[in-house]
């Protein structure tokens, strides 16, 4: 079966609630998406518990810090059994380098195919004016070439980016290059805290692999409907 388009994002305080939620959803209509707050809260067993169940589990914890500790930290993701994890690809080439040794040579030694290591370029609650703000000249766009040719690199396979720059990024890196996309909000939908926003058809239109879809799905009335209604709108892409 194709992997699910749809990632989605159990952003929850008490892991109780996400457990709930992800109960009622099936894992052939959607990843689901681990992030600070739950794992934080909850460490591991959650990520566990849906991995037993079947699910493709995203750890998106950005990792960014001397490339040793990025390593280890990525070694453990690995043993884990995550599907996909994430760094923050500013970490530089000998971070992003050392992240790919770890997750390769760890999933070797337990004789499975490596996780995807994704590189997250510019967030999508960053507009040009904030990236100013911390020194980076260029639009957010050109930042996130400029990353995603960097860990194109080293070896990475794919990114996390807005749905708005997938385009030059589908076009720089290549159709096998993964592109995950945050920031998306199906039509009528509260912008919440995002500053680069797309619709999930638009967003595959554009070349998203993946997106990362929060509240929209996880504070709908009928969440397993939500679901259902953005995976019809994008074809039965699921």
């Amino acid at each position: 079966m194709p992997e699910p388009k749809v990632i989605v994002a159990l952003d929850f305080a008490n892991p109780m609630h996400a457990v709930a939620l992800a109960d009622r959803l099936d894992p052939a209509e959607c990843a689901l998406k681990v992030g600070k707050e739950l794992f934080v809260t909850a460490g591991p067993e959650p990520v566990r518990w849906m991995i037993e169940r079947g699910f493709n589990v995203f750890l998106d914890l950005k990792f960014h810090d001397i490339p040793n500790t990025v390593a280890q930290a990525c070694a453990a993701a690995t043993r884990l059994g995550v599907w996909m994890l994430d760094v923050h690809a500013a970490g530089g080439r000998a971070m992003l380098a050392a992240a790919r040794e770890a997750v390769s040579t760890t999933a070797a030694q337990r004789g499975r195919a490596p996780p995807l290591l994704i590189g997250v370029t510019v967030l999508t609650s960053l507009a040009d004016a904030d990236l100013r703000e911390t020194g980076v000249a260029g639009t957010a766009t050109q930042q996130a070439l400029d990353l995603a040719r960097l860990a194109a690199s080293c070896g990475l396979d794919g990114v996390v980016c807005s749905a708005v720059e997938a385009p030059a990024l589908r076009a720089a890196q290549g159709r096998a290059f993964k592109l995950v996309t945050p920031g998306i909000r199906p039509a009528g939908s509260s912008r919440d805290d995002q500053a680069r926003i797309i619709t999930p058809e638009a967003a595959v239109a554009n070349g998203a692999d993946f997106l990362v879809i929060g509240r929209p799905i996880t504070q709908a009335t009928d969440p397993v409907a939500a679901l259902a209604a953005i995976n019809a709108s994008l074809g039965g892409a699921a």
